[in-house]
């Protein structure tokens, strides 16, 4: 349990038995320009404009007959509100 002694030192981790592998330059050269290769088709898709949906506006009467049904809703609540607290 928790004795408070020393700790057994853990077994030292044994290194990877494998080298690494190395790339010659040639290889990296390549590995590059594979990689250019995918950015630039890429950044030539994002490139491709999207036009915007066109914003859709409210006409004037359209906002007059919204505003007309609210007062209309409020005005019921109203009148149940003042029945309610009348009875």
């Amino acid at each position: 349990m928790l004795d408070g002694g020393p700790k057994p030192a853990a077994a030292p981790s044994e290194p990877p038995s494998r080298k690494r592998r190395k790339i010659s330059k040639a290889g990296r050269a390549a590995i590059a320009a594979a990689q250019r290769k995918r950015w630039a088709e890429a950044k030539k898709q994002e490139a491709a404009p999207v036009a915007p949906k066109a914003k859709r506006k409210l006409s004037a009467a359209g906002r007059r007959a919204i505003i007309a049904a609210t007062k209309k809703r409020w005005a019921a609540k109203r009148a149940e509100a003042a029945k309610q607290a009348g009875a």
